[in-house]
């Protein structure tokens, strides 16, 4: 258990007959205090004392009447004669005294100290009350062995009989004062001793210290030091060694000490530094072991008699305060050793038991039969308390026990019992009072307390006592006697840190006393002040007057005062960052308290300026003249130090009981802090009733009552502390103290992070300043604090200081700040207050009353009015919140759609909270739509000022945009003159119904069929090789438009519109075209204006968004049209080319096939020629194609050069083959919405078809599967199935009216049927009604989509036509098969001449620009075939040359006969089967230089005319003979040809 660095201190007695401490201690003062001690308890695990003090007292003073623990200081030198001025002793456990402070000691002054007694000591009959040693030293000079025989040994055991009781007649009373011994050998240079060594290995010595003395002395002779330990050590197995020896250097000798003559005989020892240093380590180690096995007796013999004397508690003369002597010198034991945690549980131990005693009195009603009686009441206090009532009377009054008081002779008198410390252990002799049974209850509790607060002072590490071990380590230091220099230089002091949360502790403890001691002082000074009465009657019930009753008020006050302050001083720590003043700087000129109470009294400014000392200041009441009220600059930490806030938090809470303190002696004299003044805005009608008295003399003590209260209310007898009697002077004083004090708490709640009690503090402050009319400061502080006290549901409260701030803001002329802050917010929380009222009503409608209080509506009539004509002088606008005034905001019902116009209006449902009506200049709403892309947002307004009521309140918005689409409403505002309520709501945030401001905040528009509307589409006509176009279509419906603008804007990213290109469509066309604008003038009902653009795309899209915006104007106003469309871009058919080359012409099969998962209708085909080509189709299909996606159809066209036609830079080469066809997708869509809204047509639901087209076309897209569509495909006919599971419902939701209160006078009749119902139920009935839905006959469909593909013939420099003939026609008949059928059959090994027929032709070189026609090309053929079904003979491999084309010489881009090649080959198959013809491959053939074509190879094509072909090869066999005899076989077995005959097909040989 580690113990901080504390005072701890026991004392050692030494008997110096020979005078030589004084040469020791320069030695060994330097080396104390004793560090690192570890005691095993016997009831826990091992105890570390970390440092422990020693007193070291010479032999001969009387410890038996010293009853306090007191400090003697160590004697100046060694002569007895000192012995007479040492201070009288305590008890046998002492704990230190520093220096004669008074804040954590227990000394007295020196008047308290009986005189020195006789040298003899008596023992006390009450251990707990002697002091004795732990530890005897005798000191002894011996220079040789002669001396030691003749003088030195007998007096040694002279003192040890003396001094020692025997080993075995020890008693338990003794063993309370148990005291080890031990012998120390100082040896003095130049002498014998001196010369000897510490062993001379006769004698073993186990605690030898010195290892280097290995000479013998004078041949076996033994050392003085070998001598004492046998002669006193015993010879016991467990005989403890009682000696040691120090050796002093020559240096450290007086010289009229210093021997002058040197021992004759050498003997050649020298002491060394390391023999030196070790032996003083031994006899410190020696202390610490002796010292810890007499306090090992002690506490054992104490807790013995301990347990001995709680075991006779029952029994009859049983007495508390014997046992309280007894169990608090073992406490003060564990003290005196730096085991302050065990002494503190001690005295805790015996508070509890203090009360227990008292608890029982009370309930037995005897004080003898339970510990003892204590005294009824303190003299001081009765004393104190007789002085007051002399000074309030005026005059002298009369006592039983005492003389006249005179008031005259004692008002310049200062009253010291609070004015000094008031806790303390020293105040009296209370150990010895309470040995008596002469203690008050009230000493006795004082007394527990400031033992408690001691042992926590030195557990926690405060100031005070690391100033006290200062003290006492100077003390020791000084004690070294002038002249001698010490060996070890002093100790160096660490600053070790507080303890933190030992000091939060002291203050809590403090804050349990005070009421505490305050009930018993009370008690204490009434029993006292009644016991002193003349003429008191025994049988009537004493009645406390109104002097007496001021008077105890007074004492007990000032007692709390003091001691609250006390405890601030002793707990104060520069660890603690206390931030600072939050006082005006304006106030720190006010006039100071003239002297002497400026020394008592707060001041405002720091403490710090000049200042030099390292100690904090003390608390008010204290004679040191320091200043509370001064803070000093806090060095915040850089750390969170443990304990740091709570620590604040109690010293805040001290500073508080303080304030209250202050409160209640100032509330006597009519001084009051403020809030009796706030101004209420609760409710009326509440009759505050007054307690009056039922006797009959009430009118006639009336007057007397009053008259005595004047008199009371000035009067501060009893008061003993100058900072409160200075404080209760006057007014200001009071104030400025109670300023002072409630700031100081505020500060330390601060850094607790008490955030509900620094608000509370703040608002005292704002409170104070506000009735002390310091408007500037109370608006500070109103400004910090209100909204705290807003958050925390403090309503009432808030209101009123609202009420105050406003007060103040307007005092100082800031309407600013009068307007948005007080003005504002008090408007805010009144309708929040009549919020909570109407939940209340709700929620409690079946009880009379609520406990809650509301404001009343006439406390608060006017603000609003106020606040509108003010804020017309603002420059900018007051901004409220809607939700803070008003409440229960709703939309009421869907949407209202005016007829004949495109426009639509909401209605606004809320109700105010104000209690004054107002005229709204504006209404306003903003819905916002959840998708994402463009503006998509709507402002819908009032047409005129709206009047306002508290209450329910509809209004009606209007707007003349119309945007498709789910809405939702994210802004709302009101706004009168510069006043606006605005609400603002996210969105994209769901919507809570329990916890939502504004209640349906969901609109859902959608475009009516009579209304403007503009319409996407793609262009029918594509062609690939030029932009791509789109077709907006803007239908004006019933408008009749006088002017007409429309803005055309992309909508999807990387979409570029070249609108620099845009035209429109038909007769009517734009006045003005510009960037995308296109403007209009008159367009009737009911027509149409087609606008056709381009685009672009940086990166392939399947689909484009186009967003519309179109302006018009009609007789009923101005209105816009916001839509956005999309549109698919990506192509619905794909097709490959696949290109054959021939002699004459190109032979090229298109594939065709569906993009989409969607079938295709083809309807045609064309391939268009152009100027170099032209092209030939065969029959075309009498019906339509269906394509479908997995089954391409194939076109194939035939393409020929054009004779005589030249081809140049600017020639068209370019064919385009054109596609005619349909979607089936599309026509689906098309299918659905054209019998929809032919089945809405004479229905009421006629405006809401284009809605029901696109939710259902819509539905079409996502849920039609790739098997509806080839299946619709192949029936001509789709089932409607796929929708039946549809909840229509919430698709339609927000549509339609539901006969709403309000909308229903404004919509037709037919329309109020229309629900998201009615809708629903008409789609189920349509698809119940339409199963099936037939797919139009082809020839209905009016213009099919066309795509124009352009397709380029590919140049090829040389197209080379290779033939393999055979040259004589080979036999064809095989087992009779017919010559003309089959692959011509040849035989095996058969000899098959043949010619490689070559021809060339450039009629397909169509690039001028790399053209080869004015160039000769040579080329190589080669003829090849695998060498296993092949043997090629003959020029397998040649080169030959195609010349040059001529200018003008348009008959040779084709070989004739001349330049045609015939080359003869022999070929013969090598086996059976049919094998394909040997291959041909021609290349071009580069010379030693570059190519003639720009040094690239040309492109040439290979028409070989037998590819695909093959021959039969069969074996010329016409009859086998073949043995299946086994035998014949030979080694190998099995059936064997003996004979081969052939057929005689070829001109083979047989082979056997």
């Amino acid at each position: 258990m580690e113990q901080p660095f504390s005072s701890s201190k026991v004392t050692v007695e030494y008997f110096d007959p020979h005078d030589v401490y004084k040469l020791l201690a320069p030695g060994l003062i330097p080396r104390l205090p004793l560090r690192d001690l570890n005691w095993q308890s016997h009831a826990g695990p091992l105890r570390s004392i970390n440092t422990l003090h020693i007193e070291l007292l010479p032999s001969g003073a009387d410890y038996s009447n010293i009853f306090t623990p007191l400090s003697s200081p160590n004697p100046k030198g060694a002569s007895s004669t000192d012995v007479a001025n040492q201070p009288p002793q305590d008890d046998g456990f002492q704990t230190a005294t520093i220096a004669g402070r008074g804040s954590s000691t227990d000394q007295v002054d020196s008047t308290l100290r009986p005189p020195a007694g006789p040298s003899k000591e008596r023992r006390h009959q009450i251990p707990g009350l002697r002091r004795t040693p732990y530890l005897k030293v005798l000191l002894i000079r011996c220079d040789d062995n002669d001396t030691y025989k003749s003088t030195t040994k007998g007096e040694i055991k002279e003192w040890i009989k003396v001094n020692t009781p025997p080993a075995q007649g020890k008693s338990g009373a003794e063993n309370h004062d148990a005291f080890e011994w031990l012998i120390i050998h100082v040896v003095l240079p130049n002498t014998v001793a001196a010369t000897q060594p510490r062993s001379t290995g006769k004698v073993p010595d186990s605690s030898d210290v010195s290892k280097t003395a290995t000479l013998k002395w004078r041949g076996g002779s033994t050392s003085l030091l070998e001598k004492l330990r046998t002669d006193f050590n015993g010879s016991g197995k467990g005989a403890v060694d009682r000696i040691r020896q120090i050796r002093i250097g020559v240096n450290d000798v007086p010289y009229s000490m210093l021997p002058r003559v040197v021992p004759a005989v050498p003997t050649g020892y020298r002491e060394t530094e390391q023999d030196s240093e070790a032996a003083w380590a031994d006899l410190i180690g020696k202390f610490k072991e002796l010292i810890l096995s007499s306090f090992d007796t002690r506490v054992t013999q104490y807790e013995e008699d301990i347990k001995e004397r709680d075991g006779q508690r029952s029994l009859p003369g049983w007495n508390f305060c014997t046992f309280f002597i007894l169990k608090e010198g073992l406490a003060r034991g564990f003290e005196s050793v730096g085991l302050v945690e065990d002494a503190l549980v001690g005295y805790d131990e015996l508070s509890v038991g203090l009360d227990t005693i008292i608890q029982e009195q009370a309930t037995e009603g005897s004080a003898e039969a339970h510990g003892g009686a204590l005294l009824a009441y303190t003299p001081e206090l009765k004393e104190t308390a007789q002085k007051a009532l002399s000074e309030i009377a005026g005059g002298t009054l009369e006592f039983d026990e005492a003389e006249a008081v005179d008031l005259q002779s004692g008002e310049k008198q200062k009253l010291d019992y609070s004015e000094s410390i008031p806790i303390t252990s020293s105040k009296k002799m209370y150990r010895e009072l309470i040995l008596a049974n002469n203690v008050s209850l009230f000493d006795f509790r004082c007394y527990l307390f400031a033992r408690q607060i001691s042992l926590l002072l030195r557990l926690g590490n405060a100031w005070s006592t690391r100033e006290e071990l200062v003290a006492k380590l100077k003390e020791q230091q000084e004690m070294v006697p002038r002249g001698v220099a010490a060996k070890t230089p002093a100790p160096k002091l660490n600053e070790e840190p507080e303890n933190l949360l030992q000091l939060a502790e002291i203050c809590k403890r403090t804050l349990e006393f005070v009421p505490a001691i305050s009930t018993v002082m009370r008690e204490d000074i009434i029993a006292a002040m009644l016991s002193a009465r003349k003429h008191e009657e025994d049988d009537t019930k004493p009645v406390l007057d109104s002097l007496l009753s001021e008077v105890v008020d007074n004492m007990v006050s000032s007692f709390a005062f003091s001691v609250a302050q006390q405890i601030l001083a002793q707990t104060s720590t520069k660890a603690l960052p206390i931030p600072p003043s939050t006082l005006s700087d304006a106030h720190d000129q006010k006039a100071s308290i003239p002297d002497p109470k400026t020394m008592m009294h707060p001041a405002r400014t720091t403490s710090l300026h000049g200042q030099g000392t390292q100690r904090p200041p003390l608390s008010p009441g204290f004679p040191s003249g320091r200043l509370s009220g001064s803070i000093e600059s806090p060095s915040v930490s850089s750390y969170h130090k443990p304990g740091l806030e709570e620590l604040a938090a109690r010293r805040a809470e001290l500073y508080a009981l303080s304030r209250n303190i202050l409160e209640e002696c100032g509330k006597k004299r009519g001084w009051s802090d403020g809030w009796s003044s706030v101004p209420t805005v609760g409710e009326a009608g509440i009759v505050d009733m007054e307690e009056i008295s039922l006797e009959h003399d009430v009118e006639k003590s009336e007057p007397a009552a009053t008259e005595t209260a004047e008199v009371l209310h000035t009067s501060i007898a009893g008061v003993g502390t100058t900072l409160l009697r200075t404080a209760l002077d006057n007014k200001d004083d009071f104030y400025r103290l109670y300023e002072t004090l409630t700031d100081k708490a505020l500060r330390h709640y601060t850094v607790a992070q008490h955030l509900h009690s620094v608000q509370a503090c703040m608002a005292d402050l704002a409170v104070l300043k506000f009735h002390l009319d310091e408007y500037k400061d109370a608006a500070f502080y109103f400004y910090r604090v209100i909204p705290f006290f807003g958050e925390s549901s403090w309503a009432l409260l808030e209101l009123s200081m609202l009420v105050m701030y406003a007060r103040c803001l307007k005092k100082l002329n800031r309407l600013d700040d009068y307007v948005n802050q007080a003005l504002r917010q008090l408007l805010c929380k009144a309708a929040a207050a009549q919020r909570d009222r109407l939940q209340q009503k709700s929620r409690f409608r079946n009880t009379l009353t609520s406990a809650t209080q509301y404001p009343e509506a006439a406390a608060i009539t006017g603000f609003l009015a106020d606040l509108i004509s003010v804020s017309a002088s603002l420059e900018k606008d007051v901004r409220i919140p809607l939700t803070s005034l008003c409440c229960d905001l709703a939309l009421d019902g869907p949407p209202f759609y005016d007829e004949g116009q495109d426009s639509f209006s909401l209605f606004l449902d809320f109700h105010s909270l104000l209690v004054d009506e107002f005229e709204a200049d504006s209404v306003s709403i903003r819905i916002t739509s959840k998708t994402a892309g463009g503006n998509r947002e709507i402002w819908l307004q009032t047409e005129k000022p709206v009047t306002i009521r508290p209450g329910l309140n509809k209004v009606r918005v209007q707007s003349t945009t119309m945007m498709a689409g789910a809405f939702e409403v994210d802004q709302v505002r009101l706004s009168s003159n510069k006043v606006l309520l605005h609400y603002e709501r996210d969105p994209s945030q769901p919507v809570d119904k329990n916890f939502t401001s504004l209640k349906n905040p969901q609109v859902t528009l959608y475009q009516r069929a009579s209304g403007l509307d503009v319409r996407l589409t793609g262009t029918k006509d594509l062609q690939l090789d030029k932009k791509k176009s789109l077709d907006l279509e803007l239908s004006t419906g019933w408008n009749m438009a006088k002017a007409c603008e429309i803005k055309i804007r992309s909508a999807t990213g990387g979409l570029r519109l070249v609108m620099s290109e845009a035209e429109v469509i038909g007769s009517k066309q734009a006045t003005k075209a510009e960037g995308g604008t296109f403007k209009f003038g008159a367009i009737p009902a009911n027509s149409s204006v087609k606008v056709r653009f381009p685009f672009t795309v940086e990166h392939d899209l399947l689909d484009v968004a186009v967003r519309a915006e179109v302006t018009y104007s009609t007789e009923r106003g101005s209105f816009t049209f916001f839509k956005t469309s999309s549109v698919p871009i990506s192509l619905a058919v794909e097709v490959n080319v696949q290109d054959i080359f021939k002699h004459n012409a190109l032979f090229s099969r298109f594939a065709v096939s569906s993009a989409s998962s969607s079938p295709l209708r083809l309807f045609k085909s064309e391939l268009l020629g152009s100027e170099v080509f032209e092209t030939h189709f065969g029959q075309s299909p009498s019906q339509p194609v269906l394509i479908f996606p997995k089954q391409p159809t194939s076109l194939l066209y035939k393409i020929t050069r054009k004779p005589g036609v030249a081809i140049g830079p600017k020639t068209n080469k370019t064919l385009y083959l054109k596609l005619y066809y349909s979607v089936l997708q599309e026509e689906i869509e098309a299918l659905f919405e054209q019998k929809i809204i032919a089945d809405l047509e004479d229905t009421p639901m006629r405006e809401y078809s284009k809605l029901i087209v696109s939710k259902v076309v819509s539905a079409v897209q996502t849920r039609l599967s790739e098997y509806d569509l080839e299946k619709a495909a192949l029936l001509g006919e789709l089932q409607t199935s796929f929708l039946a599971n549809i909840n229509w419902e919430n698709h339609f939701s927000g549509l339609g009216h539901q006969n709403q209160s309000g909308s229903s006078s404004l919509a037709s009749s037919s329309e109020d049927e229309i629900s998201t119902t009615t809708l629903s139920s008409f789609m189920l009935t349509w698809l119940t009604s339409r199963p099936s839905l037939p797919l139009p006959h082809p020839d209905l469909i009016p213009e099919p989509n066309t795509i124009v593909i352009p397709v380029d013939i590919p140049p090829v420099a040389i197209v080379h036509t290779a033939d393999l003939r055979i040259s004589s026609p080979p036999t064809r008949v095989v087992n009779g098969t017919d010559p003309n059928s089959g692959s011509p059959t040849f035989v095996i090994n058969q000899l098959l001449p043949a010619a490689l027929h070559l021809q060339w032709t450039r009629i397909w070189d169509t690039d001028p620009a790399n053209s080869s026609l004015a160039h000769d090309l040579e080329f190589g053929y080669e003829i090849t075939a695998p060498g296993d079904s092949w043997l090629l003979g003959g020029r397998r491999k040649g080169h030959f040359i195609i010349p040059a084309v001529e200018d003008g010489d348009g008959g040779k881009l084709s070989s004739d006969a001349e330049t045609e090649a015939e080359i003869p080959v022999v070929l013969v198959p090598l086996r059976e089967g049919y094998l394909p013809w040997p291959g041909v491959e021609i290349r071009e053939v580069k010379g030693e230089g570059e190519s003639p074509v720009g040094g690239t190879m040309v492109h040439c094509e290979t028409d070989y005319k037998n590819l695909g072909e093959t021959v039969e090869v069969v074996g010329d066999r016409g009859r086998i003979t073949v043995s299946l005899d086994v035998s014949d076989g030979g080694d190998r077995g099995g059936p064997m040809v003996l004979e081969c005959e052939g057929g005689g097909w070829g001109r083979g040989r047989v082979i056997v």
